[in-house]
């Protein structure tokens, strides 16, 4: 998908899975979400892992999972203590 962001378009795709996690590419910046910080991606099938979107230029979204990310949590997890469990 696309993020278009201060005039540009940048893309996003999930670029690795692991048994640790998945990496998601955005633009030119690697983030990584490691299964124990992430769990629900931990039991979802691959083809619904690659099937991330772009919405409202903030948020990354799984539709097949229901998981909605902002960019800025992965930008910034010290400003969003919470986590699963």
């Amino acid at each position: 998908m696309k993020l278009k962001q201060h005039g540009k378009n940048i893309s996003a795709e999930v670029s690795h899975i692991s048994i640790h996690g998945i990496w998601v590419l955005v633009g030119e910046k690697e983030y990584c979400l490691p299964f124990t910080d992430y769990p629900w991606f931990k039991s979802a099938i691959v083809s619904d892992i690659h099937e991330v979107k772009v919405v409202h230029e903030t948020h990354l979204y799984w539709p097949a999972l229901d998981i909605d990310l902002e960019l800025d949590s992965l930008e910034h997890p010290e400003r969003y203590p919470l986590r699963a469990r």
